[in-house]
């Protein structure tokens, strides 16, 4: 085996894929500090070299020290395999201000530090110098922590750690599901944090939308196809790779990353769609909603729910939501004993559509469309539960148009992910989901399991 520098988190963002390493670009300028490590757990006693000892390096160390404790605990009892720690050693780099004689061998896999900007990868290859290793661009980490939160450098050794679990245990195949798997096993440690084992590592549940918040900007470009050699998976993959595994543990990315995995990246198929970003014209979203709404409802009460779908009146408005509603304010408003479905047009569909991309809005609209469906079945429609039945309803909607069972409409490249950004980033809004009192976390949980799981997962007795 050749020098092989392998499996990084980092996704390109800028259209093209390096094949040398995954590298994202988040604008000009050098970051500013993360925040430190929280004042109350004791730091890892972890060798890093070439660290500045400053709060970033610190909370990757911390991070290593811990995964370390939680993989001597998880893979003989998951896997069926002895834990080996790493040998090759942790690298950290500022690579705008490298003293060669810090790493005389380079990096992982003898790479020139001068090279890892905007990185991080684990190096397998053991016939190269520092094989077995972690290296990261501290800089980087630093400006992943500003953009989405403390925890990103966690995220991140997580992550990579993840590769060093993989050539332990072997890879599942291909790119893309050799990066989610190890998503979905920084999900797990990260739910073990979470939990409060850690003796190093504290996140706070409120960090956990920062957390999925990040992987927007480590994701693929959209467009890029499943089968590209460094694929690491769209918003919507990573996300669902990372919550499987802090939902139901290290078994789960042990078991559901084989070759029938389901995937949503998917390249574009002509220069029209490509050039559009795949949106439709904001003049025709409201149309697709009208027509693929009825049907997904119409085929779901046929085919599995029993009865006869109701189909209601679907209404744009601007500022003020209909009499119905009893609340002027409210940008979706669902009204089953009037037959309509409301959306305020000025105030969140085109914002939505503007800031996020044309299935935000289908994602939105179809949340009260969902509740008046639950009305149709007898169910409580102004609930907590409602709003969670609705929303795990709305990724089973997701996943007809994305199956193409749908007519009159198309799935586009990155199209789920938009819906994963709507629920991050205005579904807690009390205008939107009034009843929620759910984090963005649940949220995208919730629509993950519909998509992913149907009726069945939705809490409407089918």
């Amino acid at each position: 085996m050749g020098r092989r520098r392998v499996r990084t988190l980092i996704a390109v963002v800028l259209g093209v894929l390096l094949l040398s390493g995954c590298v994202v670009s988040l604008g000009a300028g050098r970051p500013r500090a993360a925040d430190p490590p929280p004042a109350d757990v004791p730091d890892g006693e972890v060798t890093v070299v070439g660290t500045d000892g400053g709060p970033v390096d610190q909370l990757a160390a911390n991070a290593l020290a811990d995964l370390g404790t939680f993989w001597a605990e998880q893979l003989p009892d998951v896997f069926g395999e002895r834990f080996d720690p790493l040998t090759g050693g942790f690298f950290s780099v500022d690579p705008d201000d490298v003293d060669p004689a810090v790493y005389p061998d380079g990096v992982g896999c003898g790479t020139d530090p001068r090279d890892l900007v905007d990185n991080a990868f684990y190096c397998e290859s053991p016939d190269s110098p520092n094989a077995d290793s972690i290296s990261w661009d501290r800089a980087f980490l630093a400006e992943l922590a500003d953009a989405s939160g403390r925890f990103l450098p966690a995220l991140v050794m997580a992550h990579e750690y993840g590769h060093a679990i993989q050539a332990r245990v072997g890879y599942p195949g291909s790119s893309i599901l050799t990066e989610t798997q190890a998503d979905c096993l920084a999900g797990a440690w990260t739910a073990w944090v979470a939990a409060g084992e850690a003796e190093h590592t504290r996140i706070r549940r409120a960090e956990l939308d920062q957390v999925l918040g990040g992987y927007l900007q480590l994701r693929d470009p959209v467009g890029t196809g499943q089968r590209n050699d460094q694929a690491h998976g769209s918003f919507f993959d990573r996300v669902s790779a990372f919550q499987e595994g802090f939902d139901d543990g290290a078994p789960a990315c042990r078991d559901g990353f084989g070759p029938d995995r389901v995937f949503t990246q998917s390249a574009f198929t002509s220069d029209a769609d490509f050039a559009r970003g795949g949106d439709a014209p904001y003049a025709t979203v409201g149309q697709l909603a009208a027509d693929s709404l009825p049907q997904f409802w119409t085929r779901a009460f046929d085919e599995v729910l029993g009865g006869r779908f109701d189909v209601p009146d679907l209404e744009p408005y601007s500022g003020d939501a209909p009499a119905c509603a009893g609340d002027d304010d409210l940008d979706l408003v669902a009204c089953p004993d009037e037959g309509v479905v409301g959306y305020d047009d000025r105030d969140l569909a085109r914002p939505l559509y503007e800031e996020i991309g044309d299935f935000a809005v289908l994602t939105a609209v179809s949340v009260p469309y969902a509740l008046v469906a639950r009305d149709q079945l007898g169910l409580s429609v102004d609930d907590g539960d409602a709003v969670r039945s609705a929303v795990c309803l709305t990724g089973w909607y997701a996943a007809a148009v994305a199956d193409g069972e749908l007519s009159g409409i198309v799935i586009s490249p990155g199209d789920v992910d938009e819906s994963v950004e709507f629920l991050l980033a205005r579904a807690g809004d009390p205008a939107v989901l009034p009843d929620a009192d759910l984090s963005g976390f649940e949220l995208v949980d919730l629509f993950r399991a519909g998509f992913l799981e149907g009726a069945a997962a939705c809490d409407i007795g089918a």
